[in-house]
């Protein structure tokens, strides 16, 4: 069976379940037991399309739109009272998981986007320092002054300028994230720029011999925050890529598709934004500590949240959860 074929003689009963859900808005009770009975059916029916789908015609978009609707029946399918806490666990828990994990290529391009330009400007640091440093806000300088190490600021302005780069690194977030309604223009431009930024600090600070120093500064709770930043700026990607490819479907309806994914993905990134500020707030016990503890924390969160993208990220045999497009 062709993808057309599967497609023409499938549509309507996922019409159909599309519609059932629609009408059911998160309470099935509102459908009677006649429409709960067909619901079931039409869940079953969808699932099972899925499933050979997924074998057929892996990443197409008629299979990635009924990954959804079959995501979102379940939840009505399998509904109880109380529900609204049990999915809230079941989303961070599993759900979270798999939006990180089922858009593989929109992590990669924003891992590209961050770390491309961070090492390209590294190395322009290190060749021409006077030329590099007028990319450094000038509230960032003071770690990058040949006079100065880091490791010879005082506390207190270590401490200031770890928190400014905490302050950055949440804008950066937010921007990559909203930058999406631009069809991705503005997230990917974000991504580049802190990129740069980071490739910049860097370099200069190898440069003046703090190397040391930059390792210390980055590593503890900038892991995760560069992992946050990556990750908020897939969620921007894929929905610009909803406004530019659309899919079979209506422009609006994938937005809107895509849409609820990626704040779905930004809200569970941002106690991760949390956890960092907190490493950030013992940054000064993590230093007296020895870099070895810095590394260890901040690679160590890196590791943790990673694991958990591989280990609950993979899809069930069975689908739950929300679906990307």
């Amino acid at each position: 069976m062709n993808l057309e074929r599967f497609v023409e003689e499938r549509q309507p009963r996922w019409e159909e379940l599309e519609q059932l859900v629609a009408r059911a808005r998160r309470r099935p009770q509102r459908l009677g037991p006649e429409g709960v009975r067909r619901l079931g059916a039409l869940y079953r029916a969808g699932a099972a399309d899925l499933a050979f789908g997924r074998g057929r015609f892996p990443g197409d978009p008629a299979v990635r739109r009924l990954e959804d609707l079959v995501g979102r029946s379940r939840h009505l399918v399998y509904s109880a009272p109380g529900g609204g806490r049990s999915s809230l666990i079941r989303f961070f828990t599993r759900g979270y998981w798999r939006l990180v994990a089922e858009a593989p290529v929109a992590l990669v391009v924003s891992i590209a986007l961050v770390f491309g330009p961070a090492v390209l400007t590294a190395g322009w640091a290190l060749r021409d320092p006077p030329a590099a440093i007028g990319l450094v806000p000038s509230d960032f300088r003071p770690v990058v002054d040949e006079e100065q190490p880091w490791t010879e600021l005082p506390a207190d302005q270590q401490a200031a300028f770890s928190s400014e780069v905490l302050t950055n690194n949440i804008r950066v977030t937010l921007l990559a994230f909203a930058g999406g309604i631009t069809f991705g223009l503005m997230t990917a431009l974000a991504l580049i720029y802190n990129g740069v930024l980071l490739g910049a600090i860097g370099g200069l600070m190898i440069e003046a011999g703090n190397g040391r120093g930059f390792v210390d500064l980055v590593t503890g709770h900038g892991v995760l925050e560069l992992t946050c930043i990556v990750v908020a700026g897939a969620a921007g990607l894929r929905f610009g890529w909803s406004i530019v490819e659309p899919g079979r479907g209506t422009r609006a309806v994938a937005m809107r598709r895509q849409a609820v994914r990626s704040v779905a993905l930004v809200l569970g990134t941002a106690p991760w934004l949390v956890l960092a500020g907190i490493v950030e707030g013992y940054r000064a016990e993590l230093s007296d500590a020895g870099l070895g503890a810095v590394i260890g924390v901040g690679v160590g969160l890196g590791l943790l949240y990673w694991g958990l993208v591989l280990a609950l990220g993979r899809p069930d045999d069975a689908p739950t959860g929300v679906r990307a497009s």
